[in-house]
């Protein structure tokens, strides 16, 4: 059978530790995965008791294609209450997790050989998507001398150097860098894009894990940008699968049809739990404080076993790292770990393909005492 060129993508390398953590804990191996952004927690205790109801009713079933109008509603008013916009609930979208998402956004707005500039280090779907559309991916490198993010004076200068951009994509807080983009940072990429004709998309997924800097939604600062956000990461529902989009109001019909046609609705059970999750953020602050331990303990730990913090941990839940002292293959570094300690970390060539051979990413998202005994072994391993 022919296999298309479209589909050979690279893999997601931390999605492949991830399976092969889940086979040795099967055999019954002790292992600990620091390998995912999947938090330690279950869903909020009132979207498992709204999705128990719902099963007990049994009508679970399609609804309109841009999801639930009750959940639509339930996110227009998150952004009057957390980011002070007056948002209509008809130019949200709910999708199947933010990867939908990101699918019907790319097919919305851009066109096989357009030009979408990504952040390297950066999140590897992004690229593989846009490859797999065809849609040339343009990295622009960012690091310690443009504050982990990309600026005008970046995107001009990839411009200079690749053609006109049809898209910019930036993710605050970012993965796997960690970084939050300033508000007048922020403004200044969407001025920017506004004016050159660029497509400014705002990945929001991490929004409600700052741990410092300004939390600023692209939403206060613009109607033009699309904005991604999920109830995976803050929520702690990545296996419900369930996400959102904001849209301007000329792209709202377009992601409509592409979504009738691609997914039919987001799960309606999922929407549902969603919609109760809304309610929840005391009991989800507490996760994110949590995460804060977890991060005040990597962001020390780590130096001292021999890892420079790479990039700042403003957000998100990771810790980036530079392991060059020990490998120039962070790849087979990852698989020695797993296989001789039983931690499972993600290799940097997922997040950078020029210089990830020397960088790892540790997910700092679960139990407090798998930190503690994480880094108890690695550091027994490298001695």
């Amino acid at each position: 059978m022919k296999i298309s060129r479209r589909s050979a993508v690279e893999p997601f390398h931390a999605m492949d530790v991830l399976a092969d953590a889940t086979r040795r804990r099967a055999a019954g191996h002790p292992v600990i995965s620091m390998a995912v952004g999947q938090p330690a927690h279950p869903a909020p205790r009132a979207a498992l008791e709204a999705a128990r109801a719902a099963l007990e009713d049994g009508r679970i079933g399609y609804t309109e294609a841009l999801g639930l109008d009750a959940l639509r509603q339930g996110i227009a008013a998150h952004y009057r209450t957390r980011h002070g916009v007056k948002i209509d609930a008809s130019r949200i979208a709910v999708t199947t997790g933010s990867s939908a998402a990101f699918n019907l956004a790319f097919l919305t707005l851009f066109d096989p050989g357009d030009r979408v500039a990504i952040a390297r280090p950066g999140y590897p779907a992004y690229r593989n998507i846009l490859a797999a559309l065809g849609i040339e991916t343009i990295e622009i490198e960012v690091n310690a001398e443009n504050d982990f993010t990309m600026t005008p004076e970046s995107l001009e200068a990839a411009q200079t150097v690749f053609g006109k951009l049809s898209g910019v994509l930036l993710a605050s807080p970012a993965n796997p860098t960690g970084t939050v983009t300033n508000r007048a940072h922020l403004q200044a990429l969407a001025d920017y894009c506004s004016v050159n004709d660029i497509a400014f998309i705002s990945d929001e997924i991490y929004h409600g894990l700052t741990f410092s800097g300004e939390e600023t939604s692209a939403l206060e600062l613009t109607d033009d940008a699309v904005v991604i956000n999920s109830f995976s990461k803050y929520y702690c529902m990545t296996g419900w699968r369930i996400g959102w989009m904001v849209l301007p109001e000329a792209v709202v019909r377009p992601i409509e049809r592409l979504t009738q046609n691609l997914y039919i609705s987001a799960p309606e059970l999922s929407q549902i739990a969603a919609l109760a999750a809304l309610g929840a953020n005391d009991e989800l602050d507490l996760h994110r404080e949590a995460y804060r331990r977890n991060r005040d303990l990597l962001a020390t730990r780590l130096p001292e076993l021999g890892f420079s913090i790479a990039s700042p941990m403003d957000g998100a839940f990771y810790a980036y790292v530079d392991v060059g002292r020990f490998t120039n293959d962070s790849m087979a570094f990852a698989r020695r770990m797993l296989a001789e300690i039983n931690v499972a970390a993600t290799p940097g060539h997922d997040f950078d393909p020029i210089g990830g051979h020397r960088t790892m990413r540790f997910s700092f998202a679960g139990a407090h005492e798998e930190m503690i005994e994480a880094t108890d072994r690695i550091a027994a391993w490298l001695k």
